[in-house]
């Protein structure tokens, strides 16, 4: 299970969504970050693979900042979000 993770503006927590496949989840990370390289406020649809109909809609120009990161399916834990030296 991969997450894509936001941060948005004025927002203490993380906007977060879950794909099963690698390709799934990079494709996603790259249509966000080519959204917020144009610069050019509108709203972005994000949808839920597990719970058909769920989704959320954001404005762009809300997002400061999107990660990628496996989640670690055994423990039900996940990997360390960011950057760390620990791994």
């Amino acid at each position: 299970m991969y997450v894509i993770e936001l941060a948005l503006r004025m927002s203490p927590f993380p906007v977060s969504v879950q794909r099963k496949e690698h390709n799934d989840a990079e494709a996603l990370y790259q249509q966000i970050r080519q959204t917020l390289e144009s610069g050019q406020p509108r709203l972005l649809e994000l949808t839920c693979e597990k719970v058909e109909g769920k989704k959320v809609t954001l404005m762009t120009s809300e997002i400061l900042a999107v990660q990628l990161y496996e989640k670690a399916s055994a423990t039900g834990g996940s990997k360390r979000p960011g950057f760390s030296l620990e791994g």
